[in-house]
């Protein structure tokens, strides 16, 4: 395993395993919007290192660790980093903006960090074949990208499950875009998904109020 990804995961599981078994800690540095507001925006960051139990900490760092050897192989450990941290700070700005008049909202995890680490290796490798836990059929990884945006809008939209969806959007967008600007060769190998990624990613800006979901 690369080396950058292992400390990425020691970090991750030190960090969530004290949240665990710390309550003060936890809703310390938990992401909740009403604490934000009021000027703790570390939070934005510190959130993106904790998790609720083990299970989501494991998928989490799972597909950390399928996706970011390919993207650091290809950027170089700095810009993996960036990429990284880009993608965290994206999802929890997309969540700030999508339920800053609720200010009980609260969430935690790497989705958004590892949702622009999963977006930035299918924009490199869009042909890529994913098999993802629990649908065990094998799947081009620009079908994969495109299902697990509409699938983070129809979740936002509808509240499905206990899931920071807008935290998904945010970080898959921030990853989206920090891959173009890093690399905009990525274009040539295949137009069409990154253009209706573009699409989506636009609709989300310009209607996004729309898909808060029912309270």
């Amino acid at each position: 395993m690369n080396q950058i990804i292992l400390i990425l995961i020691a970090i991750n599981v030190i960090v969530s395993y004290k949240g665990f078994n710390d309550v003060i800690f936890f809703d310390r540095y938990k992401f909740q919007i009403q604490k934000i507001l009021s000027g703790e925006k570390i939070r934005m960051i510190t959130s993106g290192f904790l998790r609720t139990d083990w299970m989501h900490l494991g998928f989490n760092m799972y597909a950390l660790y399928l996706f970011g050897k390919v993207v650091q192989v290809n950027f170089g450990t700095g810009y993996f980093i960036g990429i990284y941290l880009v993608s965290l700070l994206a999802g929890s700005l997309y969540s700030l903006y999508q339920h800053k008049n609720e200010f009980y909202y609260s969430a935690v995890g790497a989705s958004g960090a590892v949702s622009g680490i999963v977006f930035s290796a299918i924009m490199l490798y869009p042909d890529m074949t994913l098999v993802m836990f629990p649908i065990p059929i094998p799947l081009p990884g620009y079908v994969f990208g495109i299902g697990y945006l509409l699938y983070s809008i129809y979740g936002m939209k509808n509240n499905v499950g206990n899931v920071g969806h807008s935290a998904h959007l945010g970080g898959a967008i921030g990853g989206y875009l920090i891959t173009l600007i890093l690399r905009p060769s990525v274009i040539n190998n295949n137009m069409l998904l990154i253009g209706v990624i573009g699409v989506i990613i636009v609709g989300l800006f310009l209607f996004g109020d729309k898909l808060k979901g029912n309270k």
